[in-house]
């Protein structure tokens, strides 16, 4: 039996958390809030305190918490900075506060997309190097680099922001293929369509029924993840160019569209790449799925 810790994923719909078995990855005693309700009470990091210790008076195992956050946060992993999502809470010194009212507990803090990084290294399926980029494709586009195990931080500590990339029409690359950002150049490309296609023609187009089509072989489907896979491998491709890492994972609840993306990704770096990064690269679908922000928090822990 290895050690349980707490891991908690803080995120702008829902705040989630669960025990943690070290050695096998095993999430006992999920709870999910609300991000709202907690958001409106004017005390979130108050609230999520609340439930903190609702958990430790339970398990009084526990001694280590980890906590995914979604966004900027100081080089010391104690402040938060600037989270979109929640920025009532920009500012706060959120590890002294909690390490105050739990004085017999460590906590740790990091970037959620950072955490859920670390989680695939020590809880996903297959081997995965101790240097790897690991980028999310979701609502926005996040992602982290591992270098040696470690999160790598940058300067001041909030580096590997892939979605902030300049990409096309003078957008970043994320307000390119954000969930949203997709769904709009899926229906603008639907409006100049001439061919046969399953896709509806009223502005209706889904993320799921945009993957149903691809997997029937539906040409408009595969050629707008083309484009979405054009502008992430050129994005990639200055991700390795700079880092010298050549094993990418790919995450986030976009990641059903890995296969139909994948081709356009991999002409990009053949294109751009030498042969010294294409002999060694490697890109492969994260396993973790919905688990990973959770496992990635009790992660931090180790």
């Amino acid at each position: 039996m290895g050690s349980v810790y707490l891991g908690i994923d803080v995120g702008g719909t829902n705040v989630k958390m669960g025990l943690v078995e070290s050695e096998t990855g095993h999430i006992s005693h999920f709870y999910s809030h609300d991000t709202a309700s907690w958001r409106t009470s004017g005390h979130f990091v108050e609230r999520l305190g609340d439930a903190i210790g609702v958990q430790l008076a339970e398990h009084k195992e526990i001694s280590r918490i980890g906590i995914g956050v979604p966004g900027l946060i100081t080089r010391d992993r104690q402040t938060l900075l600037e989270i979109t999502a929640i920025p009532e809470i920009d500012g706060i010194h959120i590890i002294p506060e909690l390490a105050k009212r739990f004085p017999n507990h460590v906590f740790f803090l990091e970037n959620d997309a950072n955490a859920a990084a670390l989680g695939e290294y020590y809880f996903g399926e297959g081997d995965v190097p101790e240097d790897y980029i690991f980028v999310t494709l979701g609502t926005g586009v996040g992602g982290a680099a591992i270098i040696d195990k470690q999160v790598f931080k940058g300067g001041g500590g909030n580096a590997m922001e892939p979605g902030h990339m300049p990409s096309r029409n003078g957008k970043v690359l994320e307000r390119n293929i954000g969930k949203n950002e997709l769904l709009d150049l899926a229906n603008a490309m639907r409006a100049a369509y001439i061919g046969e296609t399953m896709l509806p023609s009223d502005g209706t187009i889904s993320t799921t029924g945009l993957v149903a089509a691809a997997a029937e072989g539906d040409e408009l489907a595969l050629q707008i993840f083309h484009e979405v896979g054009i502008m992430l491998g050129d994005g990639l491709v200055s991700m390795i160019r700079i880092l010298d890492i050549t094993t990418i994972l790919i995450g986030g609840g976009l990641s059903a569209s890995y296969d139909y993306i994948l081709p356009a990704v991999e002409k990009q770096l053949a294109y751009w790449l030498t042969p010294y990064y294409l002999k060694t690269l490697t890109i492969k679908k994260a396993t973790l799925g919905n688990d990973a922000g959770l496992l990635g928090a009790a992660s931090l822990c180790f």
